[in-house]
């Protein structure tokens, strides 16, 4: 299949190029090659390539600078996605494009299954949703894939802030009142490839890691693996205020193809795999 993967350079973008270009013609792009926020040019460029498939991994993720940045998450998150519908639609591509358990207020403990109603509490969230809205507006052939808490080799995520923090100290405080489920970036790759592969009906799709963890319990679990000994303090979200707020409960059930590993799982794969993960100097 031809396929054009957009955001490429990324966390989850690298990975992408990795799994699917064994059995695919890919063309790997990122912001140098084709700026998506720009409604001309992704017309012209798409059409002129003619990819069957368009897999956009670009996004702006930075959570806390979209509540004052948020026309630039709208323009990135939501309205460029819109182009990239446009585009797909006008040349009968089919469209994956990456949304976020943000796009929920978090206040549901038995989690969130692939069609409830979107309420997000923060701008980031909101600038996600209109993605996903505009996409089901203009694209017929559509996957919307709602991943949370990711993280991967190629780029920065919390397993390797908590590493590096280790370092330099011997005590962290982290939050416990925050729920979710940590996601490895290859997981969600090889899921892509699934759903490709397999020509899954079109629609939304949750694919977390399987289980649901606190961001303490996720940082005690890290340290374990790793072997690091260090004092951790499970605190509550009110202790570290933050320009965004966060969902409380953001657990993406998935209820429409099979489950990804367990999140301790992929965590060892990922520690064996990163060679940032090596102990510092506290160790067991």
């Amino acid at each position: 299949m031809k396929i054009l993967i957009l955001g490429a350079r990324g966390m989850l973008g690298q990975d992408l190029v990795k799994v699917l270009s064994a059995e695919h013609e890919l063309t790997a792009w990122d912001l140098a090659e084709l700026d998506i926020t720009n409604r001309e040019d992704v017309l012209g460029v798409i059409s002129k390539l003619k990819p069957e498939l368009v897999i956009n991994a670009a996004a702006y993720t930075a959570v806390d600078k979209c509540e004052t940045e948020f026309e630039l998450a709208v323009k990135i998150n939501g309205h460029a996605v819109g182009y990239l519908a446009e585009a797909c639609e006008a040349i009968g591509a089919t469209l994956i494009h990456f949304s976020t358990d943000y796009v929920f207020n978090g206040q549901k403990e038995a989690g969130y299954d692939e069609d409830e109603q979107k309420d997000p509490i923060n701008a980031y969230g909101r600038s996600k949703a209109l993605g996903e809205d505009l996409i089901q507006e203009k694209c017929s052939k559509f996957y919307i894939c709602r991943i949370a808490w990711l993280y991967g080799a190629g780029g920065a995520n919390f397993v390797d802030t908590m590493l590096k923090l280790s370092k330099t100290q011997d005590m962290l405080k982290v939050v416990d009142d925050q729920i979710g489920s940590p996601t490895y970036t290859i997981d969600v790759s090889n899921k892509v490839a699934e759903i490709i592969n397999n020509s899954y009906q079109y629609g939304i799709y949750h694919i977390p890691n399987d289980g649901r963890v606190s961001w303490y319990e996720f940082a005690s679990e890290i340290f374990r693996q790793a072997g690091i000994d260090i004092f951790l303090v499970p605190v509550a979200t009110a202790e570290f205020p933050r320009p965004a707020r966060r969902p409380s409960f953001s657990v993406l059930n998935n209820n429409k193809t099979s489950k990804l590993p367990g999140w301790k799982e992929a965590l060892a794969r990922y520690l064996k795999r990163n060679p940032n993960a090596n102990p510092p100097r506290r160790t067991k």
